[in-house]
Formats: C-alpha cells, structure tokens, sequence
C-alpha cells in the first residue's frame, strides 16, 4: 500500500464517519427534524452504524478512521511509521470534509432552528456547536482526560486484542461499530465520547472557521486539547500493552 492509497482511503471513510455521525446529532438536536427529542440510544447507534459504514468503506487501508488507532498499531509494529502520516492527515481532512456535508446537508434546518414556530428570532444556533464536536457534561478537563483516556482504552483493547487480534478487515468492524454503541451507552455522556482526535477536532475547526451557521456559538477551544490528547495517550498506552501480551 502507498501513502497515497492510506490517505485517499482514510479521507474518504472518515468523511463518511463524520457525515453520518454528525448528522445523527443533527437529527436529533435541530428544532424542524423529525427525529427531535430522540435520546441518547439514538446517537450511540448512528454513531456506530457510521464506524461501520466509514471503515468498511475504506477497508484497502484497515479503517481505522481514528489517529488514536492509527497510533496504537504503529506502536505495537503492526503499521510502518512510513504510513502514519498520510493516515492521519487523510483523517483529518476526511473529518473536516464530513463536518461540512453535514451541515450542507441539513442547511435548511440550521437556518429554521434559529427561529421560533412564529419566525421570532431565538438564538437557539449557539448551542449548534455539540451537534459537531463533543462538550464534557462537567467543566474539569482533567477528569474529562481520564474518562477520554478509559473509554479510548476499551475502543483499542478490543481491537488489539479481540477476536481478530489487531488485524481489522471487513468482519472487525461489525464488531468494533458495537463497541461504539457500548461505550456510547456506558461511558459516553460524561464527555461526549469523542474516543477520536480527528472526530472533534476537525468538526470543531469548521464549526469555529467555516460553517456559515448564523449565530452560531463559540468552540470552546479551552476543552479541545481533551479528546485530541487523552486518546493519543490511549494509543501509546496500548500498544505498549499489546507488544507484551
């Protein structure tokens, strides 16, 4: 495989994940979608069947969809160091690109969510933000970073030592889209879950710099560093681990 190959692919499976992922979150949370009020199961499953369709689709690079994967399997010897960087830099911008469809593809909505029943202006659009990247339920980023670095843990442990022991291919991401719903269900309202660098941070960079959302809120760049840090450390932590086991 090229880097070519990794970032085409992972660009464009992690584009699909954002897509679908942030659009789930946009079902349930926009004033005019039929989906509103839907709770919490709801995103944990969206988000899932989006890992599953994301890293299904780019299966030619393994999926990962995730630097915090990429990482973990370049620790443990299982990816070229050569690689990593395309990996990444295709899941970044694959994010970025899958924040912005999904605006676009709820643009009418965004713009009716601003407004009451009778077109009074509400401002509801500043707390559009959650809708493209993740907000702790408590301000304290340093038990954030912990509840990040376990519920990464559990992501990453399942794929190093599951059933297909590291290597992911088509069969590993039906299973690796139902731990996401777990660790959606179990562990994720006290931060949002992002369990991956790219999934916040490039929704929250087009939401900050290039999504014409009006009066949208701000991005709460004091929190960022949380879900881009606390899984990197994950990924160490791991493949450290499975080199040993």
């Amino acid at each position: 495989m090229t880097g070519m190959d990794a970032f085409l692919w992972e660009f464009i499976g992690t584009a699909l994940l954002l897509l679908l992922g942030n659009g789930v979150c946009a079902v349930v949370n926009l004033r005019t979608s039929g989906a509103r009020g839907s709770d919490w199961i709801v995103i944990a499953m969206g988000w899932g069947l989006a890992v599953f369709i994301g890293a299904s689709v780019a299966d030619p690079t393994g999926g990962h969809l995730n630097p915090a994967v990429t990482i973990m399997l370049a620790v443990n010897g299982s990816l070229e160091w050569g690689l990593v960087p395309y990996y990444l830099l295709g899941q970044i911008l694959g994010a970025m690109l899958g924040a912005f469809l999904a605006w676009a593809t709820f643009k009418q909505l965004f713009d009716a969510n601003n407004l009451d029943e009778a077109g009074n202006v509400t401002g509801a659009n500043k707390n559009t933000g959650g809708i493209f990247f993740t907000k702790p339920a408590h301000p304290n980023n340093g038990w954030n970073a912990v509840t990040e670095f376990i519920a990464t843990c559990v992501l990453l442990m399942f794929i190093a030592f599951g059933p297909t022991g590291g290597e992911l291919g088509p069969l590993s991401y039906f299973g690796v889209a139902f731990v996401i719903v777990s660790i959606g269900l179990s562990l994720g309202t006290a931060t949002g879950y992002a369990i991956n660098p790219v999934r916040d941070l490039g929704p929250r960079i087009m939401y900050a710099f290039v999504l014409p959302i009006k009066d949208k809120g701000d991005a709460n760049w004091g929190y960022a560093w949380v879900p881009v840090v606390a899984p990197m450390l994950a990924a160490v932590a791991v493949g450290l681990l499975s080199m040993v086991l």
